[in-house]
C-alpha cells in the first residue's frame, strides 16, 4: 500500500474554497436558468397578447375601410390633410 500524504492546511483551504466557488456558480446558474425561463414565458405571453390585439385592430381596420368604400367608393385618403379623393372611373370602360 502506498504511503499517505496529508495536504497542508493551506492546500486544504484552497480545495474547500474552490469547491465552494464551483458550488456557488452552479447554484447561480440554476437560479439564472429558472429566472430566464420565467421571463421568457412572460415575454411570450406578452407577445401573444400583442399579436392578438394586432389581429383585432387589423380586422377593425378592414371593416372600417370596407364601410368607407361602400359609402364613398374607391379612392385615396390623405391622413395628413383628411381629404378623400374619389377614383375617377375610365369612361371608355363604361362604353364598351
Amino acid at each position: 500500500m502506498a504511503d499517505t500524504i496529508k495536504f497542508t492546511d493551506e492546500e486544504q483551504e484552497q480545495i474547500l474554497t474552490l469547491r465552494r466557488d464551483v458550488s456557488e456558480i452552479l447554484t447561480r446558474l440554476g437560479q439564472l436558468g429558472i429566472e430566464k425561463k420565467k421571463r421568457m414565458t412572460e415575454l411570450e405571453t406578452f407577445e401573444n397578447q400583442l399579436l392578438e390585439k394586432h389581429g383585432e385592430l387589423a380586422e377593425k381596420e378592414q371593416e372600417l375601410f370596407s364601410s368607407l368604400n361602400e359609402k364613398y367608393g374607391d379612392g385615396s385618403y390623405d391622413p395628413d390633410t383628411g381629404v378623400f379623393t374619389p377614383q375617377v372611373e375610365d369612361s371608355t370602360e363604361e362604353s364598351e
